[in-house]
């Protein structure tokens, strides 16, 4: 066993531990939403990071509630891969010299995270409604929902971002990447 892990006996146990690390997600982008909001050259592209900035301060408090009617505390746990993703996103902000590809790289960061999101809200309304706990699985169902909308947004946004990138590389070198 692991020094500071928690023994995972029954599905319960486990869903508990995987809300956990939604809260400690959620709140990990709630931190790098802003950064991302500011470093965004593309009117839309900010735009739209403001608006799941709010929508990703809603899924706090949503997994918050149920992490408090669930077991009467909403504390997390770390997850480990949001923390990796969002220091490859700082990486990659950092490393884009050319605004354009800035915008580029910002869209496929977020869209890294959305399908992490995605992933873990799908299995937590699984084990939600497994467990009988009806509500919870209808506020998870809200969340994931939300997610799958923001990825839907940037791909829409990322055709034209990542056009104004192609273009900007042609101007730049003068041929086609």
């Amino acid at each position: 066993m692991k020094l500071f892990s928690e023994n995972i006996e029954d599905l319960r146990t486990l869903y508990i531990a995987n809300l956990k690390k939604a809260l400690d997600m959620e709140q990990k982008i709630t931190k790098a939403l802003p950064t991302m909001i500011e470093k965004s050259t593309d009117p839309q592209l900010a735009t739209a990071f403001r608006n799941h900035l709010t929508e990703t301060q809603g899924h706090v408090a949503k997994v918050e509630s149920i992490l408090r009617t669930a077991t009467g505390d909403a504390s997390t746990s770390t997850c480990k891969a949001i923390s990796a993703l969002v220091t490859e996103a700082e990486d990659n902000i950092k490393d884009a010299s050319d605004l354009s590809i800035r915008d580029i790289t910002l869209i496929a960061s977020a869209q890294q995270v959305e399908h992490h999101e995605i992933a873990v809200y799908g299995t937590l309304r699984t084990w939600a409604e497994l467990l009988g706990d009806d509500e919870a699985a209808d506020v998870l169902e809200g969340i994931l929902d939300e997610e799958k909308n923001a990825d839907e947004l940037l791909s829409t946004i990322s055709d034209s971002v990542n056009t104004t990138g192609v273009v900007n590389e042609v101007a730049f070198t003068g041929t086609a990447v």
